[in-house]
């Protein structure tokens, strides 16, 4: 399989968001603000004009995308800017499909944080007598600080990031070697 100066560059930067998220809870600016200009830069040089238009467009819609998550949900400042970075690197179709896939490995890997912290048995009980209560109330019943603190847990979006590019980079290799479409 050979790799894209591009990919290699996204992949790099990828791994060290991972280990500084993973380490220090944190996806650094020094990680994310150069690699959007790399991605650019890059852009420009092996695809000209047409190719920085590609990256532009995906750094847009991956950011804006992120910044609305980043508005209405609790995630970090860093996440934003790693996603956006990606949909720079990879345009706009790869990255909202990367995006996508960091949200679901995303979800996988919090729902895997709590099972093992706290297990199965616990969670579907706390989660049935809630729906239980609320159905008794016939309404929403918001959740208790001790029912909320299971879910106020730290989630790592560059590891699933890493992965969910992977995913998109393997499947765009398989389709160039003809093994699927």
């Amino acid at each position: 399989m050979e790799l894209s100066p591009r990919t290699i560059c996204l992949l790099g930067l990828l791994i060290v968001a991972t280990i500084t998220d993973l380490k220090q809870h944190k996806i650094y600016n020094w990680t994310t603000y150069p690699g959007i200009l790399l991605a650019f830069g890059l852009s420009i040089a092996l695809q000209g004009w047409e190719g920085f238009q590609a990256s532009l467009v995906g750094f847009l819609i991956c950011g804006v995308s992120m910044v609305v998550c980043f508005a209405l949900f609790d995630i970090g400042g860093g996440d934003v800017k790693l996603i956006a970075m990606m949909g720079a690197f990879l345009g706009i179709m790869d990255g909202i499909e990367a995006m996508l896939w960091t949200f679901i490995l995303g979800s996988v890997m919090g729902m895997v944080i709590l099972i093992w912290k706290f297990g199965v048995i616990h969670l579907i009980r706390k989660s049935t007598h809630h729906v239980w209560l609320m159905m008794k109330a016939r309404g929403w019943i918001n959740p208790t600080p001790d029912e909320r603190e299971p879910l106020q847990r730290w989630l790592f979006l560059a590891p699933a990031a890493l992965a969910a590019t992977l995913i998109v980079i393997s499947k765009s290799w398989l389709a160039q070697q003809g093994i699927i479409y």
